[in-house]
């Protein structure tokens, strides 16, 4: 199944919008992006909550964007999964994950319900 160039690229835009502190650490805008069930897997291998995310404070994202790798395919027509690789510096040092995002149409927008990070060194 083809996913239709507009809903690409905003999910595309979505996606980024998440490794950007404006947006990332809006909780208005972070609240209607995220599905009201949305979980987490994390790097780490906690689970995350909805407000477990809601409520990080906010800080510098040092990310690379455009995400690498990006890829976004349908899984029906209302289920968007969308996985790429993240680059993101801490203090110095580069942290690489494999990321894979779960999006569910909601009306003509998107709706986050569910994300995973895995750690990888290349």
């Amino acid at each position: 199944m083809e996913i239709p160039e507009e809903d690409r690229a905003k999910l595309q835009k979505l996606e980024e919008e998440l490794w950007i502190a404006k947006t990332r650490f809006n909780r208005h805008y972070m609240e209607e992006v995220m599905a009201t069930d949305f979980f987490e897997f994390g790097r780490s291998g906690r689970i995350h909550s909805r407000e477990d995310c809601l409520s990080v404070n906010g800080t510098h994202i040092d990310a690379v964007i455009p995400l690498k790798n990006l890829n976004i395919r349908l899984l029906t027509y209302e289920v968007a999964q969308v996985t790429y690789d993240s680059a993101v510096t801490y203090d110095g040092i580069v942290e690489k994950g494999h990321r894979s995002s779960i999006w569910s149409r909601s009306g003509k927008s998107w709706k986050l319900r569910f994300h995973q990070g895995t750690t990888f060194n290349e």
